[in-house]
């Protein structure tokens, strides 16, 4: 078709509108990537430090605790992208039954957790596919903003990606058509099986950069594709938990993110997305790995501080703060099977040592928090501003 530029990553084609597609080519790149320099160097030091994180888990008591409290951080991360207001303590507050004021935004943060945990869980019956990826898109999208659009399907309608009120030809991106899409589809799930060729990062880095470019859904492909990540990391092995979550690195460097996309799909330039990416693993990996060992050190200087009290449920209300870290009296009477008033002399001593907060101001239905660790998982990243590149709806 006259008009039609192609580089090795897809082919650009002028639409009778006015506007152009994106078509990928399939994965992987031709001419391969190259893994060789720098760029073999950060690939090792990437490797290194998720073996680190991997291992890290290990030393923890609970490790699964440590994995929630995580999952739900990266949730929050991940919906903040999208424009999401609620933070990890109103998610935390809304579980145990705050309902605050940013209802809409909590449930979509919540329903990230459950895709996440149900694509988890599901890798143990299926292969990463087409149809796990459907089924987390449902999750995601069930009964929140975007829930109209049709979620559990991929589109059957052009859709695009740019500022609040773009159109088809003021758009920063349009990805393929349906049919082209459908097709680009069905390559991608073919590599998604691949375990020959690219290492195992690199196979990763390009999978998002593919999913993200054909843009399957009218809403929630980020978050989708961020998700795709960890799924493809645990299938794999390469980790043993859902740990590596690249959505506090795409936030910091958000321009980036976009400007390397963009790069791939005008230039064909895949080794500077491989590198971003890789560079994202490596400050990741290594915080996370420094996250475990700091709750592992304040878990033992809070056993010591309990420790001297002689009450039987001191140390089990303690090990219940790592996993419901916000918590009313009443919660813990029933979980800890003691009486009403054992529990509120307990939260009354742990107030005073520093290890819960009162966040209520209240003498009634008062809810505490173990501020201390939740200030480990607390991010410095800001929430999405009103510049946020939106997707579009034909």
């Amino acid at each position: 078709m006259p008009g039609q530029t192609s580089n090795r990553a897809g082919t650009w084609t002028p639409q009778a509108s006015g506007y152009r597609v994106f078509v990928p080519h399939p994965l992987p790149p031709e001419p391969p990537i190259r893994i060789e320099g720098a760029l073999q160097t950060l690939l090792s030091e990437a490797d290194r430090n998720l073996g680190r994180l991997d291992g890290a888990t290990e030393i923890l008591p609970n490790p699964d605790l440590f994995v929630a409290m995580y999952v739900r951080q990266e949730a929050v991360l991940s919906s903040q992208i999208e424009g999401t207001q609620s933070s990890l303590a109103d998610v935390l507050a809304f579980e145990a039954g705050q309902l605050g004021t940013k209802v809409d935004d909590t449930r979509e943060v919540l329903n990230y957790v459950r895709a996440m945990n149900t694509g988890i869980d599901e890798l143990q019956r299926l292969p990463l596919s087409l149809r796990l990826i459907k089924l987390i898109h449902a999750e995601l999208m069930h009964d929140v903003r975007g829930g109209h659009a049709t979620p559990g399907e991929f589109r059957r309608s052009q859709n695009w990606i740019g500022p609040q009120g773009s159109t088809l030809n003021s758009a920063t991106f349009v990805p393929p058509p349906v049919p082209e899409m459908t097709e680009a589809l069905g390559r991608l799930e073919s590599f998604l099986h691949e375990r020959d060729g690219l290492p195992a990062l690199v196979h990763c880095a390009v999978t998002h950069a593919q999913f993200e470019t054909i843009h399957p859904f009218l809403d929630g492909n980020g978050r989708v594709g961020r998700l795709l990540i960890t799924f493809q990391l645990v299938e794999r092995g390469t980790l043993h938990k859902p740990l590596l979550y690249l959505s506090h690195f795409f936030k910091r460097n958000r321009a980036e993110y976009y400007d390397r996309l963009t790069a791939v799909r005008n230039d064909g330039n895949w080794e500077a997305w491989v590198e971003f990416f890789l560079r994202g693993v490596v400050e990741v990996s290594r915080e996370a790995t420094t996250l475990a060992r700091d709750i592992l050190s304040l878990r033992e200087d809070h056993l010591r501080a309990v420790g001297t009290e002689r009450s039987p449920f001191a140390i089990p209300l303690l090990e219940l703060l790592y996993q419901r870290p916000v918590l009313r009296v009443r919660d813990a009477e029933h979980i800890l099977k003691c009486t009403y008033g054992q529990a509120n002399i307990l939260f009354t001593r742990f107030e005073r040592l520093g290890i819960l907060q009162e966040t209520t101001g209240q003498k009634r239905h008062r809810v505490h928090q173990y501020s201390p660790y939740l200030r480990l998982f607390a991010s410095a990243a800001p929430v999405a501003d009103d510049g946020e590149i939106q997707e579009s709806l034909a």
